[in-house]
């Protein structure tokens, strides 16, 4: 069974999607849509934008999401998905190769979604960091003993999970967590806590529009980063879709779930192939490639 999947923030570059653009009539189109819907060029930043350009909550967002999207809606009838799943912010970009919402609605909410969560890292700054080779429970452990914000925030894969709260409980957590026999440690270079309680602002907010969107039934099950299931009913998927700004993206048992579910095959879409990498760490026997 073949699934494809779709990466979040961090994947970004500078000439994401210019290839398509050039090459593509029907991907040029929806790039052309794009820059209409959102009100400003987003394919010049994709395509010619410094780092710190692409850097931007508002900019990266709704960029990764296009990329992803597009290169879906040019494989036509070539994209024959038995399941999709995203990572974090690439849900959305599942949903939308999946049509349980228009291509327009996806990146509205996408780009709601980037500057509801810039507006709660200005109004509560946080932190995040990947902690290497440590079990789960571990993890947990430590960071519930800590008297102040700091959960799992990213269960990635094996030996892999992301840490977020506020800049105090992180760095407590990573003394701890070196201390409990981490390998590493390491600081992201993030602007806030991402899936963490600080982003109940942005939540809120992103629930009005969600509540807002109409939502149809994906023609092939969308495995969520809240529920890891495969699911296929519209009230559900929205729920879990609010749900995912303060909850952890919990992508290795969403993985496993797929692969006992009939998946042998995964197929990246969009920039990088981090999420390929992390696939393979989870199961070694599935083939897994990307299309940027």
């Amino acid at each position: 069974m073949k699934a494809y999947i779709f990466p979040g923030q961090g994947a970004q570059f500078t000439g994401m999607g210019s290839d398509l653009y050039t090459q593509s009539a029907p991907a040029k189109d929806l790039f052309e849509a794009a820059n209409e819907l959102l009100g400003f060029r987003i394919t010049d930043l994709m395509f010619a934008g410094t780092d710190e350009d692409l850097r931007q909550t508002k900019v990266t967002q709704p960029a990764i999401f296009l990329h992803s999207v597009v290169l879906a809606k040019t494989l036509a009838e070539d994209f024959l998905p038995d399941m999709v799943a995203g990572h974090s912010l690439g849900e959305f970009s599942a949903l939308t190769a999946a049509g349980t919402i228009s291509f327009a609605d996806g990146l509205l909410l996408v780009y709601k979604r980037a500057l509801a969560m810039q507006k709660a890292c200005e109004l509560r700054p946080g932190a995040m960091a990947a902690i290497l080779n440590l079990p789960e429970e571990t993890v947990e452990k430590v960071c519930a003993g800590i008297d102040d914000v700091v959960v799992p925030a990213n269960y990635n894969c094996p030996g892999q999970i992301v840490i977020s709260g506020t800049a105090a409980a992180v760095d407590a957590a990573c003394e701890q967590l070196l201390a409990a026999g981490a390998k590493r440690a390491l600081k992201l270079k993030v602007g806030g806590a991402f899936h963490s309680p600080l982003m109940e602002p942005a939540r809120t907010e992103l629930a009005e529009a969600i509540a807002a969107t109409h939502f149809q039934t994906p023609r092939c099950p969308v495995y969520q980063n809240v529920s890891t299931r495969g699911e296929t009913q519209p009230d559900v998927i929205k729920a879990n879709l609010i749900s995912q700004l303060t909850a952890p993206v919990k992508w290795t048992q969403s993985v496993q779930n797929m692969i006992a579910d009939g998946a042998t095959g995964f197929t990246e879409l969009g920039p990088g192939n981090v999420l390929s990498g992390l696939v393979k760490k989870i199961n070694s026997e599935v083939t897994t490639q990307s299309r940027v």
